[in-house]
């Protein structure tokens, strides 16, 4: 979409009967004085771990085509800072100008993550990623300390153990009061039988920790970090220059849908490990991936707890086939062949291998959610997951479309993705989500789901307290109170 070279959002807010909360906007880390303030935190270890991670660009845009096929290695985006618009390049770098232009972009309050800082939880030595994220989660406190009012940063929270993760979680919240995290997910753990290989070869020989299924921990432990700290774990994490997104040549392949499949990654992973049935009042979000995968992941999720759920695998059960008709049905086609090679068998179309379950215990796929009734998947998945959609995508009208399963509309974020690429203006930012109102993609009640109920939800109902104090404070507490009244109704 595009609304033109006249992006008005002044005029755009000047509409709306609520504010605008952007859930998802960036600022670009100015490297070279960053890491000096990260090594008068973190010291030197701090200060070259972050200096290394800010590399991993410039250091594979500076090998040949040929090269970063030999080794594997994905082509990174070049040119992803502002040049021709000098304002948003400065507002980006300086989080006093973005607070100081919020009225003008038509913004009331945000969220702001990192730019530099969505590689560094996948920093693999332990050592220089704790002191990375440590030193960086303090830097960035300072830098948004005086605009709470309007900003508030997200913490990095890395998740290679849980121990790290509640150390780092206790740290941000009570020493740094931080009240969103961006949590890392799509852990990388090299196989036992590559530790010793060659880094270039071992890092394909890997699997990918999602958190809830199958995870070399338990995370359980974080999530009731979570719920005591009072914290909504976010998760950034790009699925870029990994698996089927890794081509030496061409970026914007490797770009699109990343954000996506690794948000639906972990969302698959935490539905179906149980973590929403154990804490049923924590809620996720999943950012910059849109929302279109999330109603998908919805409704492949209920299509196969029809087939691979307990009462769909026992119509599959091999126990249950009728030999006596089979062998009739055969000999009746004339299949003689067919109807030896059965009597061979006693009956049966195989020998042992339809028994076979992969030496699975529980044989339900689903066993960890306990599904018994429709409005299961409403508790499970609807209500705590939320999706971050950037503006110009019009797949965000799914999630409030009436063909989504039981009529659920899901929780759909605006995030403005201000400070990268994709926004070459600041201020086309909300005048093109609001064409989805224009045009009549969505209600006007949509549009106030999509630009400021659902960040409430999301970060208030989990912590009362989040935007106390804010520019939004008393419509994010009639949300709430709304949401509480309804609670209570139901």
């Amino acid at each position: 979409m595009s609304a033109g070279k006249n992006w008005q959002p002044e005029k755009v807010r000047s509409r709306l009967d609520h504010p605008v909360i952007d859930a998802d906007g960036h600022w670009v880390e100015y490297g070279p004085v960053f890491i000096e303030k990260a090594k008068k935190v973190g010291g030197e270890l701090a200060a070259e771990g972050l200096r290394k991670s800010m590399r991993r660009n410039p250091d594979a845009l500076s090998l040949s085509i040929a090269e970063r096929r030999r080794r594997g290695i994905g082509m990174e985006g070049f040119w992803g800072r502002q040049s021709t618009n000098t304002r948003d390049r400065a507002t980006a770098m300086m989080p006093r100008m973005l607070y100081d232009r919020l009225d003008e972009l038509g913004i009331d309050f945000g969220i702001v993550y990192p730019t530099a800082g969505l590689s560094i939880p996948r920093i693999e030595d332990e050592k220089t990623r704790r002191a990375v994220i440590r030193a960086f989660n303090i830097v960035t406190a300072d830098y948004f300390r005086d605009l709470s009012d309007r900003l508030t940063a997200a913490a990095v929270i890395p998740m290679h153990t849980p121990e790290e993760a509640v150390e780092e979680l206790e740290f941000v919240t009570r020493e740094l009061g931080a009240k969103a995290g961006m949590f890392g997910s799509g852990i990388k753990r090299t196989l036992p039988a590559a530790k010793d290989s060659d880094p270039d070869i071992a890092k394909f020989a890997a699997h990918f920790d999602q958190l809830g299924i199958d995870s070399d921990y338990d995370y359980d432990p974080v999530w009731q970090k979570c719920r005591e700290l009072e914290i909504a774990p976010t998760f950034h994490t790009g699925g870029r220059s990994l698996g089927l997104r890794n081509q030496p040549s061409n970026f914007t392949f490797n770009h699109i849908g990343h954000f996506a499949a690794a948000g639906h990654a972990v969302a698959k992973s935490l539905f179906l490990g149980g973590v929403t049935r154990r804490f049923p009042d924590l809620n996720f979000a999943f950012l910059e991936g849109g929302v279109g995968w999330g109603c998908q992941l919805f409704c492949d999720l209920i299509e196969h707890w029809e087939r691979r759920g307990r009462e769909g695998l026992e119509y599959m059960d091999p126990k249950k086939l009728d030999r006596a008709l089979l062998k009739i049905l055969v000999e009746k086609y004339g299949y003689e062949d067919m109807a030896s090679e059965l009597a061979r068998r006693d009956g049966w179309p195989s020998l042992k291998e339809d028994e076979l379950t992969g030496g699975l215990e529980v044989l339900d796929d689903y066993a960890a959610c306990e599904i018994t009734r429709k409005e299961d998947w409403h508790d499970l998945y609807v209500r705590p997951f939320y999706f971050g959609c950037e503006a110009d995508d019009r797949c965000n009208i799914w999630a409030f479309a009436r063909s989504n399963p039981f009529g659920a509309r899901l929780n759909a974020l605006f995030g403005s993705d201000i400070g990268h690429f994709d926004v070459p203006d600041m201020r086309m930012v909300l005048p093109e989500a609001y064409e989805l109102l224009e045009k009549g993609f969505i209600t006007r009640d949509d549009f106030r789901d999509f630009t400021f109920v659902n960040a409430v939800r999301l970060w208030g109902s989990q912590n009362p307290r989040f935007f106390e104090g804010t520019a939004v404070a008393k419509e994010a507490a009639s949300v709430l109170k709304g949401e509480e009244a309804r609670a209570a109704a139901e």
